[in-house]
């Protein structure tokens, strides 16, 4: 027990591992054990009890360092309120200050590292560092090297057995723990039951059992995004231009709805011009948020995920002259119908990752150059599933989907051919 959190005994020796010992942490856990509270604890525990030190927590994009600098905040504030400095010092979304001299920063990693260079730290933190590129731990851990007994801490899903934090786990430097969804007291049973019986043996391994993984394999590869990235955002909208605009909207369990806007040019190639995420957006926000957009682009087609809770914006559209007749639905329970009702396609979720997939190999879809954009399409994994028949199914999924299920909507308007788009259930 530290303060008002009772912590697993497994979490307990983190800390105590972190504020005493000599050696690296390195952690890899299924969903939803704890890893967050653990270090969230341990990071304000060491800011608070040692004099003048630097705790740096990064991570590959900007929303997942905020979720882990926002608890140790929460942790501080709750426990040792009278530390923290204000005036000119104040916290800040990237900065905490102390009155014994010590700070904690927050910042995202980029692909390269370069925006984190020239800091000295005592501590590093790296969250869901399996998704974190070797570039960047090339560019920080230098930053450890002037410091007496400076740590490294890591913590993550797996993500393959490359790379940084794969290799952790067979460095003597690094003291490593392996902790599962299953053996988490926190998590319901039932629960990891039916996400057995939905994912493959495979994710499942990967995601709740911690498991690193060779045979799940990466939609898209690394430097294939990395070419595709060409494009700085523009400084002003051509409103010559012909847009488009692809949403994923936030689901249960998931709090980013994003917005993928882009033309196509000549020769067919799809320009991306921006990437949207909006965070914890209710439903009539999220549809305010597309006429807004279309009063500025004027789109030519929106294609939107319909399924789940976003029934409720895309019917809301429905009912608005604005954008009505530029709605295309576009999920795994629909039908893409001309308006005469007679050109009929079922669409699935592989039919558009493969399109993506084939208008970056051929260099038709030129991206931002954004680290978030980089971070969901390096997510995309998939593996195959065999049915009762012997039949297998191709199954696509990821932890940072929802950039990449925005742009395969976005992508799919190089299909466009002039028609009045409607969209009937089957």
């Amino acid at each position: 027990m530290i303060g008002n959190i009772k912590l697993d005994d497994w979490q307990e020796k983190i800390v105590n591992l972190g504020l005493t010992g000599n050696k690296n942490i390195a952690i890899r856990a299924g969903r939803q054990v704890g890893k967050s509270t653990a270090i969230a604890v341990l990071a304000g525990e060491f800011a608070v009890k040692n004099e003048d030190k630097v705790i740096m927590i990064i991570s590959a994009v900007e929303r997942q360092a905020f979720l882990l600098f926002e608890k140790v905040l929460e942790f501080i504030d709750d426990r040792y309120s009278q530390m923290v400095t204000w005036g000119k010092n104040k916290p800040t979304k990237s900065q905490l200050t102390l009155k014994n001299g010590s700070r904690i920063y927050c910042l995202p990693t980029g692909l390269d590292g370069y925006g984190i260079r020239g800091y000295t730290i005592d501590l590093l933190i790296a969250d869901e560092a399996a998704y974190i590129n070797d570039d960047v731990f090339n560019a920080i851990t230098p930053s450890l090297a002037a410091r007496k007994n400076a740590k490294i801490v890591l913590l993550s899903t797996p993500f393959g057995r490359e790379g940084y934090f794969a290799r952790a786990f067979n460095d003597p430097t690094f003291e490593t723990f392996h902790i599962t969804s299953e053996e988490c007291s926190r998590i319901n049973k039932e629960f990891l039951e039916q996400e057995k019986k939905r994912m493959t043996k495979r994710q499942y391994m990967q995601e709740y059992l911690g498991e690193f993984i060779d045979e799940l394999l990466q939609w898209f590869p690394d430097q294939l995004i990395k070419e595709c990235m060409k494009r700085k955002r523009p400084e002003k909208i051509n409103k010559n231009e012909n847009y488009f605009l692809g949403v994923d909207l936030a689901r249960m369990g998931k709090d980013e709805t994003t917005f993928e806007i882009g033309f196509l040019a000549e020769n067919k190639r799809i320009i991306q011009v921006e990437n949207l995420i909006t965070r914890r957006t209710r439903l009539n926000e999220s549809a305010k948020m597309i006429l807004e957009l279309d009063k500025i682009y004027n789109f030519r087609k929106i294609y939107i995920d319909d399924e789940g809770i976003g029934v409720g914006v895309y019917d809301f559209l429905l009912e608005n002259e604005q954008v009505r007749r530029k709605l295309t639905a576009i999920n795994n329970s629909k039908r893409v119908l001309d308006l005469e009702g007679t050109s009929r396609v079922k669409i699935l979720k592989e039919d558009l990752y493969n399109n993506l997939l084939r208008l970056m190999e051929t260099g038709q879809i030129e991206l931002l150059d954004d680290p978030e954009i980089f971070q969901s399409l390096k997510s995309v994994q998939y593996d195959y599933t065999t049915d009762s028949l012997g039949r297998s199914h191709l199954k696509i999924f990821g932890n940072y989907t929802h950039i990449a299920e925005g742009l395969i909507r976005l992508g799919w308007c190089i299909k466009e051919k002039g028609l009045n788009i409607w969209v009937k259930s089957i």
